[in-house]
């Protein structure tokens, strides 16, 4: 059930109510009066262009934060993972590779380790749609600010924004030499070089070319190797030109490369369970019970290299009243990776990967600039990718050995059944075997979208928009399994051997047919009458007959399906699923903004977005339900399409291919304040998304799914105040209250009702920023932030339960669903850190610092998932540890 919302938000309140007076906020009727401040006192005028347009922060009718260069440089924020100490709302988490970046607005998003699903959040670089966020993970070179929008924003940008998007805009060359180069050195041999330099090119032209490297020895040893992971090693380069044959006339033409080549993501054990024991029973050794170590074994280092590289042009033409934009791009991402999976120093199985995105992207606006009352926004957008990527899972050489153990008292039948079903001795587990993999995915896209504004007094203005997307996607997807256990269909086996009675020289008593698997089970004194009397028939007759009355009883050997962690695949398209998905959908949007004075302006809006379907790109790609009844076709399971089409594979199971489209809505209440001295903004918003797409790890593969309904209902607050000229002061805070309003397909059963995981409730952010001047117009600079979550569930559910300590029903099922629910609620984070940083900065452009992040040195887990084919152990990826160095900049 929902939260109690309204005490929630009361407390919000109250907390807002509390910043207002530290900041000075408690007499805002004295403030319209009050003599103005000097220059010098007042805040900062941001400009933002979130809309399309460039206005003010504070007078922008959007659910907005705008994080600055500058802060950035202080903070010292070296990549968008940093971002979110500086943005309530936002979560940025990177797993299982240097490339998987999820990113979160209100506790909304998904789109990491699956390439085929696209993300909830939207990202754009100067304007620039990156469709992947491991396309869009670089070290923010000429970076101008970021800024992220909450809530879907479909009708002001093109592509799928069903839950917010980020904006990164970069600084335009200059008409006049200038640049920058920076040095940095850090704890773990951290290095940051960065140079940049703009100036003119002739009369029209003006050019920038920047760089950036950045390298850092890993925090955490690989004991089994001998190697530290958890590197850095980027490098990015950056052209740019601007050309501007008159004034109505601009064209910026932008190219860039980056390079990642490193050894993450380290993965600890936080809760070692039974299958502990075959890990050891296999060579292999593990940190047990201790997630932050910083100690690690495995067999394979945990490689990632991505290489990303484009070229975008922008062309702005003012032609009186309306203006025309145009902004064309191609990109490439090549990403190549291989890593343990099993994260022990036994040989089990790694996962090779090598992946290539390319992309088109063109989008045409024209705006209107009327002196009237009357002004629009009407824009195309293209959308062409193409993702090829080959994949497999390799087992080691101790596979075969882990699986033997994992087995129990059963491991000792591996070898006979081998011999039974007419498999080579050892073939089973072999290293080398597993699966072999190769998938392709073709979108084209296409939306037109606009706004019109009507201001219908001085001070009111109403917003329409509206969004128009055509989405097609076509996959293909091509699983080879190779190993021959795999193929051995246990339910037939152990029918089959029922159902066998060998009569073997007029003995009685000679029911043999599990005796050869070495599971035999003394004769029922029918079948030992009717061997006797060498009725081999009847015999076989009566013991098909128990076994059918109850299969799972009576088939010891069905406890082997768990060992078949890669089962074969029914590849697609095929003739019953086309392998394609076909969407269309309209978001529309409405907003009143009123500006009540010089000092308030507040608004109110309705909102809904779109996100197309995502296809599971993924060796766990299976058909579903509707297409596909699992079962053993000997005990005649329920009818489908995939059966009767004659395309069901041994042991095939059921699962998804793709998830539905998302559809979001938000209804948003905001206010924005601006004074002398300081600023801020509240937010009030109900935001929900029907068919959420939700992709859920559970120790072997991912599960991807439609949840019917998500939403939350949260509070935003915002403000900065300066109250005297060396000092200034940030607050914010954001309250989410989120809920599986209808989710009956859930990884681990029924989450309706149930609260999300990974969604903090309170989440703060504060900073203060003193300048003390210096004599010759010298300034030494202190900043200190600080950013704090509420206790948060880590995981929706965990696989702690046994399936064997349930009852094979429908109830059982569900029982254990419950239990595993359960058992995840006992894990929780809370990120919490505190950065400063001191700058010495001279009157001739040079600035030299020292700067720590998470100065407290604070640990946590951010994620944590079933460990890959141990039952009952819990793995996890923890935090960073401090960071600190010195700086030396010089700006010219």
């Amino acid at each position: 059930m929902r939260s109690n919302t309204t005490s929630k938000i009361s407390r919000i309140a109250l907390l807002s109510s509390i910043c207002f007076a530290g900041l000075g906020f408690a007499g805002v009727a004295q403030a319209q009066t009050a003599p103005a401040a000097a220059p010098d006192q007042e805040t900062e005028v941001v400009i933002v262009t979130a809309t399309k347009r460039e206005t003010t922060l504070q007078s922008i009718p959007v659910a907005v934060s705008v994080t600055s260069a500058d802060t950035i440089s202080k903070a010292q924020v070296r990549d968008l993972n940093d971002i979110q100490t500086l943005v309530p709302s936002l979560r940025v988490s990177t797993n299982q590779s240097s490339t998987n970046a999820t990113f979160i607005i209100r506790g909304f998003g998904n789109g990491a380790n699956n390439a085929g699903i696209e993300p909830s959040v939207a990202i754009f670089i100067d304007g620039v749609y990156r469709s992947r966020a491991g396309a869009s993970i670089g070290d923010l070179p000429n970076l101008q600010r970021v800024e992220v929008l909450r809530g879907p924003q479909s009708t002001l940008f093109g592509k799928n924004a069903s839950a917010g998007v980020i904006s990164l805009v970069t600084r335009e060359p200059k008409f006049e030499y200038g640049g920058s180069a920076e040095l940095s050195y850090g704890n773990f041999n951290a290095i940051v070089a960065k140079a940049d330099i703009t100036g003119p090119l002739g009369e029209n032209a003006a050019g920038a070319l920047s760089f950036g490297y950045n390298k850092r020895d890993g925090y955490v040893e690989n004991i089994g190797l001998g190697v530290d992971i958890n590197n850095r090693d980027r490098f990015n380069v950056r052209a740019d030109l601007l050309i501007k044959p008159s004034d109505d006339l601009k064209v910026r033409i932008i190219a860039d490369y980056d390079k990642l080549d490193e050894l993450c993501c380290a993965v600890s054990n936080v809760l070692s369970g039974p299958a502990t024991a075959a890990v050891n029973f296999a060579g292999g050794q593990l940190i047990p019970n201790s997630p932050f170590a910083d100690r690690v074994y495995s067999d394979i280092p945990p490689t990632n290299m991505i290489e990303n590289r484009g070229v975008s042009m922008q062309v702005d033409y003012d032609f009186g009243k309306l203006s025309f934009t145009s902004i064309s791009a191609y990109r490439n991402s090549h990403g190549e990776q291989d890593g343990d999976v099993d994260f022990t120093s036994a040989s089990l199985a790694s996962v090779p990967q090598i992946q290539d995105i390319d992309t088109l992207t063109q989008e045409f606006r024209l705006t209107s600039n009327y002196d009237g009352r009357v002004n629009f926004l009407l824009g195309a957008y293209l959308f062409k990718e193409n993702i090829d990527q080959t994949s497999a899972v390799v087992y080691g050489k101790d596979f075969r050995k882990f699986a033997i153990a994992a087995a129990g008292a059963g491991g000792a039948l591996i070898p006979t059944i081998e011999v039974v079903t007419g498999n080579a001795p050892g073939s089973f587990f072999g290293a080398g075997t597993g699966t072999k993999e190769s998938f392709s995915l073709d979108n084209d896209a296409q939306s037109i979208f606009g706004n019109v504004d009507f201001k219908l007094t001085d001070t009111l203005t109403f917003t329409a928009g509206f969004n128009y997307t055509r989405d097609s996607k076509a996959a293909n997807i091509n699983v080879l399994a190779t190993d021959p256990f795999a193929f051995v269909d246990f339910d037939a086996l152990g029918q089959g051997a029922f159902g066998r009675s060998v009569y073997v020289g007029g003995a009685t008593n000679a029911f043999l047919g599990l005796a050869v698997l070495g599971l035999g089970r003394p004769a029922t004194a029918a079948e030992a009458a009717a061997a006797s009397a060498g009725q081999i028939a009847a015999a076989q007759s009566i013991a098909a007959a128990t076994f059918n009355a109850n299969p799972a009883a009576n088939n010891p050997i069905l406890g082997f399906k768990a060992l078949q962690f890669q089962p074969p695949r029914l590849n697609s398209p095929n003739a019953v699923e086309s392998g394609r998905t076909k969407d269309s959908g309209t978001s529309y949007n409405a907003r009143f903004a009123w500006e009540i004075n010089d000092n308030f302006n507040a608004y109110a809006s309705y909102a809904t977005g779109f996100k197309a379907s995502s296809v599971n790109l993924s060796r766990d790609s299976a058909p579903s339900l509707a297409d596909f009844i699992p079962g053993n076709p000997i005990t005649n399971p329920a009818p489908s399409k995939i059966r009767s089409a004659g395309l069901a594979v041994v042991n095939l199971r059921a699962g998804s291919r793709a998830a539905g489209p998302e559809e979001a809505t938000v209804y948003e209440i905001g206010l924005k304040g601006r004074f002398p001295k300081g600023a801020f903004n509240l937010t009030l918003f109900d935001q929900s998304i029907d068919g959420f797409q939700s992709n859920t790890f559970t120790g072997t593969g991912f599960i991807l799914a439609n949840a019917g309904k998500q939403s939350t209902k949260g509070v935003e607050f915002d403000a900065t105040y300066r109250p005297i000229r060396p000092l200034i002061l940030t607050y914010a805070a954001t309250y989410l209250d989120p809920l599986y309003d209808d989710f009956k397909g859930g990884a681990y059963g029924d989450y309706t009702g149930r609260t999300p995981a990974g969604i903090a409730e309170f989440t703060y952010n504060a900073s203060a920023t003193f300048i003390q001047p210096l004599a010759n117009d010298n300034r030494i600079t202190y900043r200190a932030d600080y950013f704090w979550t509420s206790e948060t569930q880590l995981s929706q559910g965990l696989n702690l339960n046994p399936a064997s300590a349930f009852p094979n029903t429908p109830a059982g099922v569900a029982a254990r669903n419950a239990a595993n629910l359960k058992a995840a609620e006992a894990y929780t984070f809370q990120p919490i850190s505190l950065n400063a940083s001191i700058t010495f900065a001279t009157s001739n452009g040079w600035e030299l610092s020292a700067w720590s992040r998470n100065l407290t040195d604070e640990r946590y887990l951010t994620t944590i998932f079933d460990s890959v084919a141990q039952d009952g152990s819990i793995s996890g990826y923890p935090s960073p540890p401090r960071t600190y160095g010195v700086s030396v900049k010089h700006i010219w």
